[in-house]
């Protein structure tokens, strides 16, 4: 099942870098020949978007190895690590973007507004919709982090696309051309908070952020019939690879087949209703009167 997740988060991939890339060309060359800055930024904002998609491809390549000796815990964080390259990509684009602006405020240079321009950008608008979209619909589906981090990241373009049609309009009915220049830094903007958004997200997985409420996982495992309390409860990973382990208070009497039976009891209530596939570590102790007043 796993590996089929994977086969299909995939293909996700070469389907959207595929409408990235086309997206990218069409702004990058109607930009050019009509010299707008805001437009051209948006068609290299968009080019990340095919560069992460390559990038992401990559990182499902290795996430998908089984587990080994090295890796115990098997290859799923790199698709996380994926993530920060995307975000690397996106700061680099965005400072390169500003720079450029600064040199267009110093330097304007009105672009030739056509009518072909504008459908371009209004076509690319619809088929960013799309991505968006689909992307993020798949990523949740397949709980897979990459998707819907570069769902996140395109999504913005949605926003950046409207602005440079705004631009474009603005400048066709007479707006002086620094307002393209100044669109390019919204552009920017937009990129830079791209990648902030992104990087959140990848880093709080790699350095093991709670992903579970802790009085959650406590409020299921003392629903659970044998069970005098719990602590020292932890959690981390992702919806598609979470990890839960805690302490469980049980009756000192339990003999050693009753105590297993709480034990898978306690491991099947948190899947049900958490996560289908985490992996549940329980380490059961003897309960004692006092044990559940003690500062854990």
């Amino acid at each position: 099942m796993i590996k089929d997740n994977f086969r299909e988060v995939k293909k996700v991939l070469w389907i959207i870098m595929f409408a990235n890339i086309a997206v990218a060309v069409a702004k990058i060359i109607f930009g050019t020949l009509i010299n707008s800055s805001s437009m051209t930024a948006d068609g290299f904002h968009s080019i990340t978007d095919g560069s992460s998609n390559i990038i992401g491809i990559i990182g499902i390549g290795i996430a998908a190895k089984p587990i080994d000796d090295d890796h115990p815990y098997g290859h799923r964080k790199f698709e996380t690590l994926t993530g920060l390259f995307i975000v690397g990509m996106l700061v680099y684009l965005g400072f390169k973007i500003i720079a450029d602006a600064i040199t267009k405020f110093m330097h304007p240079v009105r672009p030739e507004i056509t009518i072909e321009s504008l459908m371009v950008m209004i076509i690319t608008l619809c088929i960013n919709i799309f991505v968006t979209k689909y992307e993020h619909r798949k990523g949740t589906v397949l709980n897979s982090t990459i998707l819907i981090s570069d769902s996140m990241h395109t999504k913005s373009d949605i926003y950046v696309t409207i602005g440079v049609i705004t631009t474009i309009i603005a400048i066709k009915l007479g707006a002086p051309p620094i307002v393209d220049a100044l669109a390019s830094v919204i552009v920017a903007g937009f990129i830079l908070y791209a990648a902030y958004e992104i990087f959140k997200v990848a880093s709080g997985i790699l350095v093991d952020t709670t992903a579970v409420d802790t009085a959650r996982i406590e409020k299921i495992a003392l629903a659970q019939e044998g069970v005098k309390g719990v602590h020292k409860i932890r959690s981390r990973g992702t919806t598609d690879d979470m990890h839960i382990d805690m302490h469980i208070l049980a009756d000192s009497e339990l003999s050693l087949e009753d105590s297993h039976r709480l034990n898978h009891k306690i491991q099947d209530a948190l899947r049900k209703e958490l996560n289908n596939n985490a992996d549940v570590i329980v380490h059961l102790e003897p309960y004692e009167e006092d044990t559940v007043k003690k500062d854990y």
